[in-house]
């Protein structure tokens, strides 16, 4: 009966890993609120991606097999 630590060690790890996940997705907003703060923040990245592609590649299609 050694494994008693081993299993309440790996309790204690993914209990902390649980707490974590549940901060991401508590903002508040409602579905239609964050669907419209997430269209904007798409369309200010958009905005940036075309200003700053002046004959400049983005992104990782430069590789080759």
């Amino acid at each position: 009966m050694t494994r008693g630590n081993q299993r309440e060690l790996a309790r204690l790890k993914n209990a902390k890993k649980n707490t974590d996940k549940g901060k991401r997705g508590d903002d508040g907003l409602s579905a239609a609120a964050r669907k419209q703060r997430d269209a904007e923040i798409m369309q200010q990245k958009q905005k940036k991606a075309n200003g700053d592609g002046d004959g400049k590649e983005q992104g990782g299609s430069t590789k080759s097999k």
